[in-house]
């Protein structure tokens, strides 16, 4: 049986925990994949994660929640923001510091993630479901648990928690098909999900007219600007059928 999200977002964070303790001092100094940022600014970004979970459930609202394609669309315009309380969060700290702190704020979550979640919080971007905000927590330590990966390929990567990783695949697809109604291409990541979006000619039966199919870390990676669409058709990651399968125009969703 699935586990619920709660779960497998502290499945996957104890993945990156258990990864982050073994990597030598000095490879925290090593350039990470995202430019601008070694390993151990990376590190204390995903300190940044927890203490907003933390924050955000400790701030029920009676608004109307943004929808989660809406939430997200606000990371963006605060980049600068986001890359300041990073740096913050690390400031002179070592690895070793940053880890421990790490700890501390996953089992301050694991305790919080017994109790109900708000039906709204207030998040760093906005007014935001309960369950949604929890989402957002899932896709980061996803998406950083495989930028980590990629920016020490040297060392055996994270890995995915296959439950943090269909939870968050269908959290995506899910995303992409609010944000672009429509049912003209099914998106087909298997084994988690397929849905329908994109405006145009509704298909009703058979075998749709646009099909796209790839696989759920390659999914991962599109959403959220890891990797762009036309490289990973050219590479076979991505496979489409039909005119109209494309989504370069919808990609990335964060």
């Amino acid at each position: 049986m699935a586990r619920d999200p709660s779960s497998a977002l502290l499945a996957q964070a104890a993945l990156m925990q258990a990864w982050l303790v073994d990597v030598p001092f000095e490879d925290f100094g090593r350039p990470s994949v995202l430019p601008g940022w070694d390993v151990r600014l990376l590190t204390g970004h995903v300190l940044m994660i927890f203490r907003g979970l933390l924050g955000a459930l400790e701030r029920p609202v009676g608004e109307p929640p943004l929808a989660l394609h809406d939430y997200v669309a606000r990371y963006r315009p605060d980049a600068a923001l986001i890359d300041a309380v990073t740096a913050e969060l690390a400031a002179d700290r070592t690895p070793d510091e940053l880890i421990a702190e790490l700890g501390r704020l996953l089992d301050k979550t694991r305790a919080r993630l017994t109790e109900p979640l708000p039906k709204v919080v207030q998040a760093p971007r906005g007014p935001v479901s309960g369950a949604d905000y929890l989402m957002t927590r899932i896709f980061e330590v996803l998406a950083h648990s495989d930028d980590l990966s990629r920016s020490l390929p040297a060392r055996e990567p994270v890995g995915f928690d296959r439950a943090a990783l269909g939870a968050g695949v269908r959290g995506l697809a899910g995303m992409l098909a609010a944000k672009y109604p429509g049912r003209s291409v099914e998106v087909r990541v298997p084994p988690f999900t397929a849905v329908q979006a994109i405006e145009g000619p509704r298909h009703t039966r058979g075998t749709p007219p646009n099909v796209i199919e790839t696989d759920g870390e390659t999914f991962l990676r599109l959403a959220t600007g890891r990797l762009g669409w036309a490289d990973a058709v050219a590479d076979g990651r991505v496979r489409a059928s039909g005119n109209r399968a494309d989504l370069s125009e919808h990609l990335p969703l964060l």
